[in-house]
C-alpha cells in the first residue's frame, strides 16, 4: 500500500501526545482539593450551581492535515492553525445572515514541512502572533530530530515573509518526546514557551530540576530584540539577576501539554502530561505572580505523589488530578471559558485527553474544586490534540483526525 505525506502524518499524530505518558497502573483516586493559602480564582459560573446543567456540542467548522495548534492574530476574527507536519493555515471567519461561516485558506500562511517532520510527538507544535498582530511566532522540532527551533516570522499580509526570519531560541533536544511546544503571550505582552524536560522516561537527566537547563521549565521572555540578542530577558523574571537561566519563569514540569492565561483574571493554568499513572492541572493566580519562580515538582512528584526522592518544601501541587483507571492516558490542556454562547459554561476550565478525547470542565473558585464533570461530548480517542480560544473568547477542540470543532451550546 502506498503511504500518502497525509496518512503518513496521520499515523505520526497518534502517538503525538500518547508517547508523553509511558503508562501504569492509574492506582491513585482523582483529587479534589482546596490550596492552603489560595485567595483568588476564577469566577464560579452559574451563580454556584456548578456544571451538571451545561449542554453543549462539538460543530465541526474545518479540516485541516493533523491539527495541533490553534491561535488568533489580533484584530481579525480569523483562526490560525498548525498542521503537524509544518504548515500554518488560516481559517477564514466571517458574518452573513446572521451566521458564521468558516472556509479554510488552502494558500499556506507559513510552510515549513522541509524543516521538520510529523513523528511521534516533533513536528510543528505551537504558534502564536504578538500583541500588535505583526509578527508569528512558531515552535517546531527540526528535521534531524535533536533540536526545537523558536522562531519570529514578520507577516506580509497574510503570509509569514520567510525572509525576514529571526531564530529566537535553538534548544537542543536529547530525546524525540517531551518537547512542549506551547506558545503564548501572557497578560504582560511577553511571550511564554512551553518546553517538556527532553523526554526519556523518569527525567533521567533531572531537566525539570537544574536551573541550568531549559528543559522542563516554562519560559518568559520579550522577543523584541536588541543590538547584541535576539530576545530581552524581562527584568523582573525570577533568575534574571542570577541563580537560574534568565529565561526561565517557572520549573518542575514534565510535558506541559498546553498551557493558557485567563483572559479575565490573568490566572495560568497549566496542564503536565504525567509519567505512569498522574495527569494533573496546576493553577497559577495572578495575585501571586501567576507561576513567577513556582517549582511544580517534577521529577520529585508527579502530581501530588513522590515519585523520586525526597521533594523538598515548597513545591506547588496541582490544583487537580486524575488517573489513567479509565482509559485516560495524557491530558489535554485548555482554556477557561469567557465567551458568552454558553453562559453557564462561563468561569469553567475546559479541558479533556488525548486518549479517551472527552471534553471535560473543571470548576474552581479561590483555590477550591467546585465541581469537575464530563461535558457529555468528544472527539475520536486518540485524537484530542488541543483547545483554541477565538477572539470573542469562544472554544475549539482540535482533533488530528483532521477537524477542527467549535463548542456551541446543545
Amino acid at each position: 500500500m502506498r503511504l500518502t505525506r497525509s496518512t503518513l502524518a496521520a499515523l505520526a499524530a497518534l502517538t503525538l501526545l500518547a508517547a508523553g505518558c509511558s503508562g501504569g497502573d492509574g492506582a491513585a483516586p482523582p483529587a479534589t482539593r482546596e490550596l492552603p493559602g489560595s485567595t483568588a480564582g476564577a469566577a464560579p459560573s452559574g451563580g454556584e450551581s456548578g456544571l451538571e446543567g451545561v449542554r453543549i456540542r462539538l460543530q465541526p467548522v474545518a479540516e485541516v492535515d493533523t491539527p495541533v495548534a490553534m491561535a488568533t492574530r489580533p484584530g481579525s476574527d480569523d483562526l490560525y492553525v498548525a498542521e503537524q507536519g509544518g504548515v500554518v493555515r488560516r481559517i477564514r471567519v466571517t458574518r452573513r445572515d446572521d451566521a458564521v461561516h468558516y472556509e479554510v485558506d488552502r494558500t499556506p500562511v507559513l510552510d515549513l514541512s522541509d524543516e521538520t517532520r510529523a513523528r511521534g510527538e516533533q513536528g510543528l507544535l505551537g504558534l502564536a502572533f504578538s500583541p500588535d498582530g505583526s509578527t508569528l511566532y512558531v515552535d517546531y522540532t527540526d528535521a534531524n530530530d535533536d533540536s526545537t527551533h523558536i522562531v519570529a516570522y514578520p507577516m506580509s499580509g497574510e503570509r509569514a515573509d520567510t525572509s525576514r526570519a529571526k531564530e529566537l531560541l535553538r534548544i537542543p533536544q536529547p530525546n524525540r518526546n517531551h518537547n512542549g511546544g506551547q506558545l503564548a503571550f501572557g497578560p504582560d505582552g511577553y511571550l511564554y514557551i512551553g518546553m517538556g524536560d527532553g523526554g526519556g522516561a523518569g527525567d533521567p537527566q533531572d531537566n525539570g530540576q537544574n536551573l541550568d537547563s531549559l528543559l522542563g521549565k516554562i519560559l518568559r521572555i520579550d522577543p523584541t530584540p536588541d543590538a547584541a540578542q535576539p530576545y530581552r530577558i524581562p527584568a523582573d523574571n525570577p533568575f534574571a539577576a542570577g541563580g537560574g537561566r534568565p529565561e526561565i519563569w517557572l520549573y518542575g514540569v514534565r510535558n506541559p501539554w498546553r498551557f493558557s492565561f485567563d483572559r479575565e483574571t490573568g490566572d495560568l493554568w497549566v496542564a503536565d502530561v504525567g509519567q505512569n499513572e498522574i495527569e494533573e492541572i496546576d493553577w497559577l493566580p495572578a495575585a501571586r505572580g501567576a507561576g513567577k519562580g513556582a517549582n511544580l515538582g517534577w521529577a520529585f512528584k508527579e502530581g501530588t505523589h513522590t515519585f523520586r526522592g525526597d521533594p523538598p518544601d515548597g513545591l506547588v501541587d496541582p490544583i487537580f488530578e486524575y488517573d489513567h483507571g479509565d482509559g485516560s492516558c495524557s491530558i489535554t490542556g485548555g482554556y477557561v471559558y469567557r465567551g458568552t454562547s454558553i453562559p453557564d459554561l462561563v468561569g469553567a476550565y475546559v479541558f479533556g485527553d488525548y486518549c479517551r478525547a472527552v471534553v471535560r470542565g473543571l470548576l474552581a473558585s479561590g483555590g477550591n474544586v467546585l465541581d469537575e464533570r464530563s461535558l457529555g461530548v468528544s472527539v475520536a480517542p486518540r485524537s484530542m490534540s488541543s483547545f483554541g480560544e477565538d477572539r470573542a473568547g469562544e472554544l475549539y477542540v482540535l482533533s488530528t483526525a483532521g477537524t477542527v470543532y467549535r463548542i456551541e451550546p446543545a
